[in-house]
């Protein structure tokens, strides 16, 4: 009986020592390395509005003249794009956004309200779910001409360039490119709306929120 009861206790304190090894070979296991960060998603993240960025100034008509994108569905449309306009509202704590854009040889007003941020010139379309939501950031514009704005769901972004007018000078239209490249956008990701054959009227509403 002593010896059984002295097999015992090796056999606990074994197994002791054991898990206790073990235990500690499993602390001193490398930590998978996290990918390092590219350039454009460092951007994302320290992203902010321009501080002097005025949302009251943005309201009126704007024509849209390019998006930079990696949707594959807006790249493959090339030229059939439609010419697109928005009309922006201050409409208390909201900015209302009024797309009018061809849709199957049909005008259609497309209803939007992006929040008003207490950050200037930082809107957020609300989703379904909060990881749905878009942040909208307008990273520059002078209100009578031009205006660049990011969107970004997630870690998906999309830069879109407007204008009071259909046209823009090529300065302006170098100086969005250049802004484009530091979210790793090139010319290859580029959609260019066409400055003519605009709705004059509205076929169908769609109201989004």
């Amino acid at each position: 009986m002593m010896g059984f009861r002295l097999h015992l206790l090796f056999v606990l304190i074994w197994l002791s020592l054991l898990e206790h090894a073990e235990t500690r070979r499993g602390s001193f296991k490398p930590k998978p390395k996290k990918p390092k960060q590219t350039e454009a998603e460092k951007a994302i993240e320290k992203l902010t509005s321009n501080p002097n960025i005025d949302i009251n100034q943005m309201t009126g008509k704007w024509h849209l003249i390019s998006v930079m994108s990696r949707c594959k569905t807006l790249l493959e449309k090339g030229s059939k794009l439609e010419s697109t306009t928005i009309d922006l509202k201050i409409n208390g704590s909201k900015l209302s956004v009024n797309t009018l854009t061809k849709l199957n040889f049909e005008c259609w007003e497309i209803r939007q309200n992006y929040m008003i941020t207490k950050t200037n010139g930082h809107l957020i379309l609300k989703g379904k779910r909060s990881a749905d939501d878009v942040n909208i950031f307008v990273i520059d514009t002078d209100y009578s001409s031009y205006a660049m704005m990011l969107f970004k769901r997630g870690k998906n972004i999309t830069m879109k360039l407007y204008g009071r007018h259909g046209i823009l000078p090529d300065n302006v239209i170098d100086a969005f490119e250049d802004r484009a490249k530091t979210f790793d956008f090139g010319l290859d990701l580029l959609s260019q709306y066409p400055h003519y054959g605009f709705c004059g009227f509205v076929d169908k509403v769609l109201e989004m929120a």
